[in-house]
């Protein structure tokens, strides 16, 4: 950043900050409240654009600048913060002079701040830093993966039964994840819960208009796709998971075909190269009523499809319990 804050106490490997600026230059006003060396500028013109990036990317910050009446930018503001996704990214406002009724619009709308008069570098670049750190704190987005939480997810999933609509509700973890941690460490455990956030995310979005992908936590993911979509994202998930995660080992594990460590009961263990399991609920005609229908029903699906050999994914098939 441009300046330290630490009260703020963020710190930023890559900054990515989608950019609306019709009718002002933000960007330039932000490189300068901004280590630029660190921040990845994303450009959009519109609400599908920044739908876009948030698909592609994992967004930090978005900023919406303008002069003028600034009725467009009100608007798209509102959008952004009307998204389930989009929504769990701050956002920031900024117009040089604003009519005191478009500042508390702007607020009203759920704008994280709302920037105006002249552009103090040092003073912003605080503020940002703070928004930033309040944002990792507050929000159900895990820290690791920076996807929606465990509350989001449960919101999200309610919200598509509440409208009827047909979907279905994923969820994947790793079989035998301690034992990798146990065995490599921290570190590297962390490494392996990111790449396969990734993996997920990018399937999923690549190949679905309405997907969403959240992060129940420690190596639990959920994702909810539509339908016809199952075989397709799990089985391109599950390649992908397979090849990438030979890559993870060490060279004479991989030959061995197993790690050796410390079970929970205190006792050596042998424990195969990490697997990938996918457990599927598909809400036909409306059979599902409650969230809590689809937490009863996964937990046995879980468990059934983790004893299946190698990465699997698998659909249950009852029509309810």
């Amino acid at each position: 950043m441009g300046v330290v804050c630490d009260h703020a106490n963020v710190r930023i490997q890559m900054l990515r900050c989608a950019v609306y600026q019709e009718t002002i230059d933000v960007r330039d006003r932000l490189k300068r409240s901004l280590n630029r060396r660190r921040v990845s500028f994303l450009p959009f013109r519109d609400f599908a654009e920044l739908e876009g990036l948030a698909k592609e990317h994992i967004l930090d910050l978005v900023v919406i600048g303008g002069r003028g009446r600034f009725d467009a930018e009100l608007k798209l503001a509102r959008r952004i913060k009307k998204d389930p996704i989009l929504s769990l990214t701050p956002l920031v406002l900024y117009h040089p002079r604003p009519e005191k009724k478009v500042v508390l619009s702007g607020l009203d709308y759920g704008a994280d701040d709302f920037f105006f008069s002249r552009w103090d570098t040092k003073l912003l670049a605080c503020k940002l830093k703070m928004i930033l750190a309040r944002s990792r704190r507050d929000l159900g987005v895990n820290p690791t993966t920076k996807l929606p939480g465990a509350n989001i997810i449960q919101s999200e999933m309610s919200r598509r039964i509440a409208e009827g609509k047909r979907f279905a509700a994923c969820y994947a973890d790793l079989d035998n994840f301690k034992a990798y941690n146990d065995y490599y460490g921290y570190h590297y455990g962390d490494s392996l819960i990111r790449m396969t956030s990734e993996i997920i995310r990018d399937v999923v979005y690549s190949r679905t208009k309405d997907g969403f992908v959240g992060h129940v936590g420690g190596d639990d993911f959920a994702f909810i796709i539509p339908p016809d979509k199952v075989h397709t994202v799990c089985d391109r998930i599950i390649k992908i998971f397979d090849r990438m995660i030979i890559r993870r080992y060490k060279k004479e594990d991989v030959l061995r075909g197993h790690i050796v460590t410390t079970n929970r009961r205190g006792k050596k263990e042998r424990y195969p190269i990490m697997t990938l399991s996918i457990a599927v609920i598909v809400n036909q005609k409306r059979m599902l009523k409650h969230v809590g229908e689809i937490s009863h029903m996964i937990m046995d699906l879980k468990c059934y499809t983790k004893t299946l050999p190698g990465s699997n994914y698998f659909i249950e098939r009852r029509r309810k319990y």
